[in-house]
């Protein structure tokens, strides 16, 4: 996906609608932070910057993890649908 930011409304924009923190993942991908870390120590999902308590992640990239564990629980674990 191609962004075009020109200016600093559109870079605030950008972060707050693109970027999402560990909290948030959480919520989207409905694990524990403990997977989320096991996430990431794997290479499954890369963060755009980690800070001293918290990691950044891009909403795309979180996104197409959601998908993907949808795909692998469904070949998986089919009788828990």
């Amino acid at each position: 996906m191609e962004y075009h930011i020109q200016n600093r409304d559109d870079f605030i924009k950008y972060v707050k609608s693109e970027v999402l923190t560990s909290s948030e993942v959480l919520e989207v991908l409905g694990v524990s932070r403990q997977s989320l870390n096991s996430l990431v120590k794997r290479g499954k999902l890369v963060p755009i910057k980690e800070l001293s308590r918290d990691k950044l992640f891009l909403r795309e990239d979180i996104e197409r993890r959601k998908e993907e564990s949808k795909e692998l629980h469904s070949k998986y674990r089919p009788y828990d649908e």
